[in-house]
């Protein structure tokens, strides 16, 4: 399955993946993943938000078992984040089978669509939709940097966009739902374990600052006739980093456009992208404030109008509390009386997070041994990605049995 699944999408420049949401690249990913589905003798089906279900037994019983995670990237994006969780997933469910386990409860694959966000600027749009979580009429606004809106990019891959809105019947059969996913940082390896359970997700969102001065010609206008936002920016980006630290939380402006973007012309404006994550609401509060006070300060020092729009937030999440706790206790059973299986937080947000106000949910992750993520040097070795399939397994074994 990684073979087949490794080179869609891969750029042969960078490495890394370029999948975005209703691409071609898009598109090969769901044939595989529908492939995977039928060879399995598995109930493919797309839901109306686009995204992919693999069922195994009647998908109407109720309190099913549900696995998976995604397939699409951020630009230039690892191999691992998202698709480990898809591959292992359908790994898990035929070691089931080879292990003669009966199935009292329903069982899905599913493979949540555009989770990255990387064509329209909101995370897990798939997952989003269907817990309601986004309305219709935020998706239809939704634009990528071609000016083509989620709707149009739905309907020319072949999809009806006229039927994605919240689908509570579909949630309200899942009794359960566990995504696997490569640790995006470095604690199990720090541990020394392969495996992990999940306990909660920072509180992150993502904040857009707009700074507008004057456009002017960059070899004839005197340095104090100028209304440059770049300084602004500049200003921003510094202060980011110091109140991250201040607060033992994390603050990026990864992503920048600028105006008239000439190389010989002062910007008219600047606009940058703030991805922020903290322990806790009051951490990011604070590191959101302080940046945003900053931003200000600067900004009339300097003559800039300043705008800040916060495009996206999830508070924070904590996984179901006895589902959670049975995954330790089934993955801990085999273990010493002196080891416990390790419970972590993350920074990262995932489906699971945003479907965990409608149905129990709950994460593994596979250790990480460089903890790099959203890089094509993300990597987990065959090994812990093997033990993840195992637990993953025991996991949900423990879960379709009454």
């Amino acid at each position: 399955m990684w073979r087949e699944l490794q080179p869609i999408g891969r750029h042969p420049g960078s490495g890394g993946y370029r999948r975005f949401a209703w691409t071609g690249a898009d598109a090969e990913c769901r044939a595989w993943f529908e492939e995977q589905a039928r060879a399995r003798g598995l109930l493919h089906e797309v839901d109306r938000n686009g995204n992919q279900w693999a069922w195994f037994g009647d998908p109407a019983a109720g309190d099913a078992v549900v696995t998976g995670s995604h397939l699409d990237s951020v630009p230039d994006g690892g191999a691992f984040d998202g698709p480990l969780g898809v591959v292992s997933s359908f790994a898990a469910f035929d070691e089931l089978r080879a292990r003669g386990v009966p199935f009292d409860k329903p069982f899905a694959v599913v493979n949540f669509g555009d989770e990255e966000g990387a064509r329209f600027g909101l995370a897990c749009v798939g997952s989003r939709l269907t817990a309601g979580h986004l309305t219709v009429e935020q998706a239809r606004r939704l634009t990528d940097g071609d000016g083509v809106t989620l709707p149009q990019a739905m309907e020319a891959a072949g999809y009806d966009p006229d039927a994605i809105g919240p689908d509570p019947e579909r949630l309200g059969r899942i009794g359960a739902f566990v995504e696997l996913h490569v640790e995006q940082g470095r604690a199990l390896d720090l541990s020394g374990d392969r495996v992990g359970v999940a306990s909660a997700i920072w509180p992150h969102g993502r904040w857009r600052f707009d700074f507008r001065g004057e456009a002017n010609h960059a070899g004839t206008t005197r340095l104090v006739d100028r209304r440059d936002p770049m300084l602004s920016f500049a200003e921003t980006v510094l202060a980011a980093r110091r109140e991250a630290e201040l607060a033992g939380a994390v603050a990026t402006f990864g992503k920048i456009a600028v105006e008239p973007n000439g190389v010989n012309a002062i910007p008219s404006l600047v606009r940058g992208w703030l991805d922020s994550r903290a322990a806790d609401q009051k951490g990011l509060d604070a590191v959101v404030g302080g940046i945003e006070k900053t931003a200000r300060e600067y900004a009339e020092a300097h003559g800039i109008e300043l705008d800040v729009v916060r495009e996206s937030f999830t508070p924070v999440v904590e996984f179901d509390h006895a589902l959670r706790d049975e995954l330790v206790r089934i993955l801990g059973k085999d273990r010493e009386p002196e080891l416990t299986v390790p419970v972590l937080g993350t920074g990262a947000g995932h489906d699971a997070g945003i479907l965990s106000g409608s149905i129990p949910t709950a994460m593994l992750f596979v250790r990480n041994p460089t903890g790099v993520s959203h890089s094509p040097a993300e990597y987990a070795a065959e090994d812990d990605c093997l033990a993840g399939v195992t637990a993953l397994a025991d996991v949900l074994e423990g879960l379709v049995r009454r």
